[in-house]
């Protein structure tokens, strides 16, 4: 990775390009990257894009928290939200719950909450965990929190998109439920990521390397989006932007 870009700035810039097209992007708490692309995926659309960041004061139109989210999901009116989970499997379920054999868990998550109804719900969730090792990535989750697809006549809009970590970007085949390697990010190899994932998956001989944010895309992450951002989540600007603001 060069010294230009930063490692969030990459993933903000990743994120935001698996939002093209979305009207309305919805991220849930403690989600500093993700906000900060949807929040660039805004500003780079040329048709109008609303962003509700749940832990925002300012951006935050909902006045009954989850509760208006889920009914928004439900009726079609949230195009995207993010996901993630202690571990991922290769079929895209999700655990959010703990590790071990339920309910005598060695190692305790907060807990499920709305995952399932917003992965049922929501045309594209992006799965989105910077760490990417085996302790996360495993063959079979512990505890199926969400699952990934569902049974043929099952009433199901939403599911997964693509899966994004600190090492690459995946999309995700819905019919074979299967994770696909799209691109490896600058200064990894394909080599790390199979050795960093507990998962089969399908990839290129040579996958394609992930694009680094151009000039005028870095501009933009570190001044509105920045800036905007740090109202949420004023650690996590100062930490990445605080020496790259403009």
């Amino acid at each position: 990775m060069t010294a230009t870009c930063g490692p969030e700035e990459l993933l903000v810039a990743t994120l935001a390009r698996l939002l093209e097209g979305c009207r309305t992007i919805a991220v849930g708490v403690s989600s500093p990257i993700p906000g900060s692309a949807a929040l660039l995926a805004r500003q780079q659309s040329s048709t109008p894009v609303h962003v509700e960041v749940l832990e925002s004061f300012t951006g935050n139109s909902f006045t009954e928290g989850s509760v208006e989210l889920f009914d928004r999901a439900a009726q079609g009116r949230v195009d995207a939200f993010f996901l993630g989970g202690g571990q991922i499997d290769g079929q895209a379920n999700i655990n959010l719950v703990g590790v071990g054999s339920y309910p005598v868990t060695t190692v305790r998550w907060p807990g499920s909450f709305g995952s399932a109804y917003l992965y049922f719900m929501v045309p594209r969730v992006i799965l989105f965990r910077e760490e990417h090792t085996r302790r996360v990535f495993v063959p079979k989750v512990d505890f199926v929190s969400a699952p990934g697809v569902s049974d043929h006549g099952i009433h199901r809009p939403g599911g997964p998109h693509a899966l994004v970590t600190q090492l690459a970007c995946f999309s995700f085949d819905k019919e074979r439920a299967r994770f696909r390697l799209e691109s490896v990010h600058p200064g990894h190899t394909l080599a790390d990521i199979l050795e960093n994932t507990g998962f089969e998956f399908d990839h290129d001989i040579e996958p394609a390397t992930t694009a680094m944010p151009d000039a005028e895309t870095l501009s933009v992450i570190r001044g509105p989006v920045a800036r905007e951002i740090a109202r949420s989540y004023p650690k996590f600007a100062a930490r990445v932007f605080s020496d790259r603001a403009m």
